[in-house]
Formats: structure tokens, C-alpha cells, sequence
């Protein structure tokens, strides 16, 4: 083909994969891509692959050009990458994240804009309605800066496509087909209208920050780790096409630079469509923080260069709907999602029942709670552990993770969270590898816990889209006590809450009652009620000024500058908030709002007399 005949070919393929209905494999159009690049490097078709049309508001140049990233489609391949920058063979930290499959955007406080077309992204800020940021404090409103992914998640989808169709009267087809859809309206009117449809399926569109999800190995371990970290990502509840690979130091990544259409210091790992014959051996049930979820063990097949041993069954219900059994013979798919899932099956000649009745962990009659399936049992270990291990998270308690909860509660009967909290150092430092140091730590950790703020016990509730910063909103009007007793009509009217977080609010006050009974009696609560917001910043890092020009700026907007990063700490400026660092780590962590000085400016510019100071759009 002629570089044009091959640019045609590119730009149909391109709009019919957004569009839902793709003509080639998703390596069938790299390899075009590769090929146009190796002809024509400076093609401008090249400069506009990064994102879907969408109905924006206004096209908005970029301050840092947000470019794609190269892509290898085998594990020797991704290997053969890291060896290549590495400083060292075996030490060099990296970060493994999953690639999702959507739109790249990025929320400043005020404006979300797409990657566009590289150098430049379009303004969708008429959409933000429609959307839910998930980050690593929680699921929420769109309402803090993020950088992340716009999609919509599976589940959603099939709740939606139920009651939305297309302008053209059909049923959406698939994740990627309503994701354009919804972007490219224009009317104000249609916008509110799926709104309210959204509000009544809870089902919105996410945003999902690049940080909620990461996995940090060294060079040496990636490869003996791959199938584990694998695993991790194919149980997420997004659409992927694979897995992003960077190097974890964020300055040695920047100083590798970048080629024209990709930077140095990244690379994304892409599955090939690929499906197979196999056969389902047996379901696993793995407890989740509500319900009990079936996972496929399949007989191994090879799909993208990774044996597969498991695939997900989503939900109990979904076994049924497939009539499927152990025995049966399947074939199983990894395309556009990293995910592996069974595309059909027939019926084997020995096959054995998947379902299961009684509850793996304490032999409970399951019950049914929509598709899923539940254990009730009070007494049921497992569903302690999860429900534990969802307050210790909540809670910010660190050095405890779930293979250590677990064996706290097994070797000294810790049944709920008042129990934890009064262990001493003495039992702690028998627990296996658990030096004298470990111990003290854990411990402090525990005791801090003691003194906990009311927005984190309800988020540490584990509670359907009520994160950290949802509790916030809800305790500062309401306190704790009576939040309780609400109807679920009351809750329902609150900012920001609606039908769907009202029922599951009612629903686990209700069904929780004496586990939250328990935390109660376990902790001094500190109230949010009533409580003026007290806006303070702190700042890190070597910035472009003077650190007392912006604790100036600071004072003139009312914020106060301090030198620590607490949990009240309102907001963390950061020279790059994609370094790593102990204030920075313990904001993310603590679910406080990071942003970077161009974007402080922005929002608080100096107040100097007499002189109109220039607005400052900080993208990317």
C-alpha cells in the first residue's frame, strides 16, 4: 500500500474500533500503525490516533503534551525492554499497572479535558454529571483533580444498555460503543436526560485515576511475579487491553525522555485477541467484601504469550445463565480486555454441579442478594476477615495486611475489632517473622487507631460508593448517631447521595448493626458535625519560586501553610505529584488532594494591586 492508501486504512479502522464494530484485530492495526510510522515518521495521522471524536466544549492546548505509549504483545519482548534502560539488573523498582481501555483525561478542580489529540485536548466539562471518579480514597463525585481514565465499567454497562439505546434506536453493543456514544452529545437537554437515567441505575460512567490500582516489583522478580500480578488485574471491574510496565523513579523515568510519539520510560504490555479451546476443571469461591465470587479453573491454554489457568464467571447467577458445569468443554477469550472469559461451552461428558449451597468457610446455608451469592453466617470467619480487613484499610492502620490479620485472628481468636485493639507487643512479636521492631510498629499502629475521625469508621463500613470523601460530606450535616436511624428516604435527600447510596447506607446500618456496634465500643470518636472546614496547605519539593512567595499567595486566599501532611491536611502542593516521597506517599495515602504548583497558581493566583494577573489553565 502507498502511504496514503495505508493512512486511509488506518483512519477506517480507527473510527470503526471507537465505533464498536471493529474491522481488524487490535494487532492487525498496531502493525498498520507501525508500518505508517516506518514510511512516513511525520505523518500527521500519527498526531491524532490518541483519542475518539467527542462533542467538547472548546479545544484547549495542553501544558504537557500527553503522548501514547510503545507496545510489546509477548512477556520476552516487555523483558528484553527493561533490561535495555535498568540500571541495575535485579534492583531496578517498577510500577505494573493495568492499561485501561477508554479515553485519557485529566481534572484540574474545575475543567476535565481529554489527551485529545497530544498537544492539544477537548473540554468536556458538560459531561462531568454523568461521571464517578474512583480513586484510592474511595468512589465519588468528580470533585478532586485526578488524571485517569474515562470508561464505563462492565456492570454499568448492562444496566444502562437495558434502558438506553443509541440515536438510531439500538442497543449500545459494547463498553467502548456507549463511552462515544455519551461523549458525542452536544444538547444540554439529552445530557440531563441521561443523567437522571443514570441516577436511576446508579450506573454512571467512571473515572478511573491511574494511581488506584499499582503494583511495585523489581526488575528482577517481574518475570517469576508476572502471572500472580496478571491475575490481580484480570479480577478489576474495568475494560483493559492490557498492562502498563514503567519505572517506579518518576525522575529517572522523565530523564529517559521521549521518542516523537512515545516516552522511553513506559511501555505497554497488549494482548492479542486470541481464544481457545480448554475445559472447565473446577470453580474456586473466593470471598469478596460483599458476596461470594466464582472464579473458572480452566485446563492451561496460551492467549497472549501467558498460560491461563483461570477466567472470571463475574457473579453465581452467571453459571446458571450459562448452564455451565465442571466437565464442560469451553472456549475461552482474551480480546480487548485483559480479562479471560468464557465465550461458549457445550457439555462434557462427565460433568459435576459448580454451584454451591453452603458456605465454604463455615458450611452456612448461602442465600441470594440479586446475582449474587452471600453468606449470612455471624459467626463466619472468612466474612470477619474481610469485613476487618476493610476497616483496618479504612482506618489507615499500617504493617497489617490480610495474611497478617489472618493469622492474628486464627492464633488469638480475634473476633472483632475491640479485640484487635487489645492485643499487646508481647502476643504480637510471637507471630511468624515478626521481630521486636515489626511488632512495635504494628502495635503503635493499633493504638493510634484508638482515636478515630467519624468519616473514616463509616468509609471502614465498606459500604457501596461511600468513600472517604463521601463520609466527609455526610457527617459535617449530620452526625453519626442519627445518620443511623435515617430512613432510607431521608438519606436519599441529602447532597449528593440519592437512591442507590441511600439503600445501601440503610442496608448495612440495618444488617451491620452490631458490627458497627462493636467499632463504636472499640474506638474514641472524633465528630465532623458541625465542623467549620479548616482549609490548610502544605508544600514539597524544589519548586520554581521561593517557598514564601506561595505561602504568601496562600494567606491571601485564606488558607493557612503548615509544615506537616496530617489527616486534616486540606491540600499538598507538590513541585511533580508524580514523585514518590514520605508526603507525598502519606497524602495519597491518606486520600489527600495533590496538585502542582501551575495548578495552585491557577486556582489561587497572587493578588497583587494594580495588576491583573493572567489565568492559568493547567492540564496534564
Amino acid at each position: 500500500m502507498s502511504v496514503e492508501e495505508l493512512a486511509s486504512r488506518i483512519r477506517r479502522a480507527f473510527e470503526s474500533y471507537w465505533a464498536g464494530i471493529p474491522e481488524i484485530s487490535d494487532l492487525e492495526y498496531d502493525a498498520l500503525v507501525r508500518e505508517l510510522k516506518t514510511a512516513a515518521p511525520d505523518h500527521p495521522l500519527l498526531e491524532q490516533l490518541g483519542s475518539p471524536q467527542v462533542a467538547a466544549l472548546r479545544e484547549i492546548r495542553l501544558l504537557s503534551p500527553m503522548i501514547s505509549l510503545d507496545k510489546v504483545y509477548s512477556l520476552p519482548e516487555l523483558l528484553s525492554w527493561v533490561k535495555s534502560f535498568a540500571r541495575t539488573d535485579r534492583d531496578e523498582r517498577l510500577l505494573v499497572q493495568p492499561k485501561y481501555d477508554g479515553i485519557s483525561c485529566r481534572f484540574d478542580g474545575q475543567t476535565l479535558v481529554t489527551r485529545g489529540k497530544g498537544e492539544t485536548g477537548q473540554d468536556i466539562s458538560d459531561k462531568l454529571s454523568l461521571i464517578e471518579l474512583e480513586s484510592a480514597d474511595g468512589t465519588g463525585p468528580v470533585n478532586r483533580p485526578a488524571r485517569g481514565e474515562l470508561l464505563i465499567r462492565p456492570d454499568r454497562f448492562e444496566k444502562l444498555r437495558s434502558v438506553i439505546r443509541s440515536r438510531g434506536n439500538t442497543v449500545y453493543r459494547n463498553t467502548r460503543n456507549v463511552l462515544t456514544g455519551f461523549m458525542m452529545l452536544k444538547d444540554p437537554r439529552e445530557v440531563r436526560q441521561l443523567e437522571f437515567a443514570m441516577k436511576q441505575t446508579g450506573a454512571y460512567l467512571t473515572l478511573v485515576d491511574y494511581d488506584r490500582v499499582s503494583f511495585e516489583v523489581s526488575a528482577g522478580e517481574l518475570e517469576s511475579r508476572w502471572q500472580e500480578l496478571t491475575d490481580k488485574i484480570a479480577a478489576l471491574p474495568y475494560p483493559m487491553d492490557g498492562i502498563v510496565v514503567k519505572f517506579a523513579d518518576a525522575v529517572y523515568r522523565q530523564s529517559l525522555g521521549s521518542t516523537a510519539h512515545h516516552p522511553r520510560g513506559e511501555m505497554a504490555y497488549k494482548f492479542v485477541n486470541a481464544r481457545s479451546p480448554s475445559a472447565l476443571e473446577d470453580v474456586e469461591w473466593s470471598f469478596g467484601k460483599n458476596s461470594l465470587t466464582p472464579v473458572a479453573v480452566i485446563r492451561p491454554v496460551e492467549l497472549g504469550g501467558t498460560t491461563i489457568r483461570r477466567a472470571t464467571l463475574h457473579n453465581a447467577k452467571n453459571i446458571l445463565d450459562l448452564n455451565l458445569q465442571i466437565g464442560d468443554d469451553i472456549v475461552v477469550e482474551r480480546a480487548g480486555d485483559v480479562i479471560p472469559h468464557i465465550v461458549s461451552s457445550s457439555p462434557g461428558e462427565n460433568r459435576r454441579n459448580a454451584m454451591i449451597d453452603r458456605c465454604p468457610g463455615c458450611g452456612t446455608e448461602l442465600v441470594w442478594k440479586g446475582p449474587e451469592l452471600c453468606c449470612p453466617g455471624p459467626d463466619c470467619f472468612e466474612t470477619r476477615l474481610c469485613r476487618l480487613s476493610a476497616a483496618v484499610r479504612a482506618l489507615d492502620i499500617d504493617n497489617l495486611g490480610d495474611a497478617t490479620l489472618r493469622q492474628i485472628m486464627k492464633q488469638f481468636e480475634v473476633r472483632s475489632f475491640g479485640d484487635l485493639l487489645k492485643l499487646d507487643k508481647r502476643k504480637l512479636v510471637s507471630l511468624d517473622r515478626f521481630a521486636e521492631k515489626s511488632a512495635a510498629n504494628l502495635y503503635d499502629a493499633l493504638q493510634k487507631a484508638r482515636k478515630c475521625d467519624d468519616f473514616r469508621l463509616l468509609a471502614a463500613l465498606n459500604i457501596p460508593n461511600v468513600g472517604i470523601n463521601v463520609a466527609k460530606k455526610l457527617l459535617k450535616t449530620c452526625p453519626f448517631d442519627r445518620l443511623r436511624t435515617l430512613s432510607a428516604d431521608e438519606l436519599g435527600v441529602m447532597e449528593g447521595i440519592g437512591p442507590e447510596r441511600a439503600a445501601a447506607l440503610r442496608k448495612t446500618f440495618t444488617e451491620e448493626k452490631t458490627f458497627i456496634d462493636e467499632l463504636l465500643a472499640s474506638v474514641e470518636l472524633r465528630s465532623s458535625f458541625g465542623a467549620a472546614e479548616k482549609q490548610t496547605v502544605c508544600f514539597t519539593g524544589k519548586m520554581p519560586e521561593k517557598r514564601a512567595y506561595y505561602e504568601e499567595t496562600a494567606r491571601q486566599h485564606g488558607l493557612e501553610p503548615v509544615d506537616q501532611v496530617t489527616g486534616n491536611l486540606s491540600l499538598l502542593v507538590a513541585a511533580d505529584p508524580q514523585e514518590s516521597g514520605t508526603k507525598l506517599d502519606h497524602a495519597r495515602k491518606a486520600g489527600i488532594e495533590v496538585i502542582s504548583t501551575d495548578e495552585f497558581l491557577a486556582r489561587f493566583p497572587p493578588q497583587k494591586k494594580g495588576q491583573q494577573e493572567e489565568e492559568q489553565l493547567s492540564l496534564f
